[in-house]
């Protein structure tokens, strides 16, 4: 038996697990009265207005200039980029010839300049935007291991507050939450960034 069996082994012994009955029983006991949505016009620009408190950098672009922005937006940092197998090739389809590596291995992905990838949604409340690592967003270390990461958002993924986001997400796959780039301030408050993810991030915000 493997630690971790055994781990798990020790946690049911201890904490049974509940009749289905029983767990969904419980979540509809749950008080939620509680203010779901603070905001009705102008998410969008939330969105951005509070991704850009983070000091990431936002755009917003439509269908047809996508393409062009991912391009202008690793023009100024030659070098290959990570790139998840399902992220659609029309967004990348400007970018030079050779700089992608499409769904690279871990150990490779140190020495990549940075990833490109979408998203699952968007809060604009908190400037938030959680991956899923679905196919078009790739395994959480593509996300967190290169300094640079280029988001894509689309303009629906963005919920205007954290309990409308929750509801679109499924709990049972890996969320990765990225509010602006990797940031500490730990150590005598001063802002260290890169510590634990990207020091860069852009935002295409596509409507």
């Amino acid at each position: 038996m493997s630690a971790r069996d055994e781990i798990l082994r020790r946690i049911d012994r201890i904490a049974p697990a509940r009749p289905a009955a029983e767990v969904a029983k419980s979540y509809a006991e749950i008080d939620r009265s509680y203010l779901r949505r603070h905001h009705g016009d102008g998410i969008l620009d939330l969105f951005a207005e509070r991704v850009a408190h983070y000091r990431a950098t936002v755009r917003a672009v439509t269908a047809a200039e996508l393409p062009g922005a991912v391009a202008e937006a690793l023009a100024s940092r030659p070098g290959l980029y990570g790139v998840p197998g399902g992220l659609p090739g029309a967004w990348v389809a400007e970018v030079e010839e050779g700089w992608l590596v499409r769904d690279p291995a871990v150990a490779d992905l140190d020495g990549l300049a940075g990833a490109i990838t979408a998203c699952a949604a968007g809060i604009a409340e908190t400037g938030t935007i959680v991956l899923d690592h679905g196919p078009a967003q790739g395994p959480r270390a593509l996300s967190l291991v290169p300094d640079y990461h280029l988001i894509v958002v689309t303009a629906d993924q963005v919920a205007a507050d954290v309990p409308e986001a929750l509801e679109r997400l499924d709990p049972a796959r890996p969320l990765t939450f990225v509010s602006g780039p990797s940031a500490t301030s730990d150590i005598e408050l001063s802002r260290v960034e890169g510590v634990h993810g990207p020091r860069t991030l852009d935002v295409l915000l596509l409507h």
